[in-house]
């Protein structure tokens, strides 16, 4: 376990903003996990939880509290059959990226469209990550944490965590820290069936097409790379949360408003992209909203936060960005969209320390 102080979270974090950590503690096992939380809770101080930083916007004035920054490792190949698939338990501190790299080689299937996201595997269950028709429940069988209200460890199995839409029983909460999780893999070298179109064009297959895990990563850290949603120092474009904004979803009386709304606006031959959701409800697009309500790709510049000039959805620091700057951003948009669509974007990203 190390210990710092005033640290700036902005090199911990790949918005690159944010003031200070009074204190900073660097945990590499669960056993020290456990025994930071501990000592803070029962210090009564406020605690900051601290993963990948590819989902955290924090305040330029810091965090006047301890951040435990979690860096525990660990693979572990619990079982594997033709029936039951890889049982494989994975440590919250494992990037994520790597984990799939490790999946794909290994012949594990059903997470080979979640390549290319930053971060750690212990975030991926809080957020529920998705991208490329795969998200982490089809996956999770359990997730281990520990309880803070309850002072112990407990598992929560898949049907327990209330996984939705880039949503989850963990999120919005700080009662639970993930300590691993255990995923179950079909043992394949094909791909699960291809379930996004552009994905599915941009490997020249059709829809619900299984192909050899391999080629699958390598399209989707192309489409992802082609996006700016790819780390790259070098790549001002990379320089965020990735989506700032989840999609909306919305009740089909919803739906048809916007559609309405966006047709006096757009014309008649412009419609929103609908996507039916297993509850009857639609989810809309985004990055077309903000696109279509005036805010193209780019936007902002050459100021220090602006729009990445790949995609929309980004929220981007040029270099320079404080957290005020490019939440100011984010507000210009999201009250843009509204004013334009009626529709109120939610942002994806953790504020710590500050509002939106």
């Amino acid at each position: 376990m190390r210990e710092e102080h005033g640290v700036p979270l902005s090199g911990l974090t790949t918005m690159r903003v944010g003031g200070p950590a009074a204190r900073l503690v660097t945990v590499e096992s669960t056993d020290e996990l456990v025994d930071a939380i501990r000592e803070v809770d029962d210090a009564d101080e406020p605690l900051l939880i601290l993963s990948g930083g590819s989902n955290l916007v924090v305040a330029d004035a810091g965090f006047a509290g301890t951040v435990v920054r979690i860096a525990t490792s660990g693979v572990v190949r619990e079982s594997v059959d033709s029936c039951g698939g890889a049982m494989v338990r994975v440590a919250a501190g494992e990037g994520w990226d790597g984990v799939v790299a490790r999946a794909v080689d290994e012949g594990w299937a059903g997470v080979e469209a979640l390549s290319g996201i930053p971060g750690l595997t212990g975030a991926t269950p809080i957020q529920n990550v998705g991208a490329y028709g795969q998200e982490v429940a089809q996956t999770i069988a359990q997730v281990r944490v520990w309880d803070r209200q309850e002072q112990a460890v407990r598992t929560f199995f898949n049907a327990d965590c209330a996984f939705t839409y880039r949503h989850s029983r963990f999120k919005g909460s700080d009662r639970h820290v993930v300590l691993d999780v255990l995923f179950q893999l079909e043992v394949a070298d094909l791909s699960r069936p291809i379930a996004y179109a552009a994905l599915a064009d941009g490997l020249g297959v059709g829809l619900g097409t299984r192909v050899p895990l391999a080629e699958t990563r390598a399209a989707v850290l192309d489409q992802r790379r082609r996006r700016g949603m790819v780390l790259d120092a070098a790549d001002h474009d990379t320089w965020s949360c990735g989506s700032f904004f989840t999609n909306p979803v919305l009740s089909q009386d919803g739906f048809d408003a916007l559609a309405e709304r966006a047709a006096g606006r757009l014309g008649s031959e412009v419609s929103p992209p609908r996507f039916a959701e297993p509850d009857g409800r639609v989810k809309t697009s985004a990055a077309w909203l903000i696109d279509h309500a005036g805010f193209g790709k780019g936007f902002g510049l050459p100021a220090p936060a602006a729009l990445s000039t790949k995609h929309t959805l980004a929220v981007t620091n040029r270099g320079g960005a404080s957290a005020s700057d490019i939440l100011a951003l984010a507000r210009q948009v999201r009250d843009g969209v509204e004013e334009a669509f009626g529709i109120r974007l939610v942002n994806e990203p953790v504020l710590v320390g500050e509002t939106l």
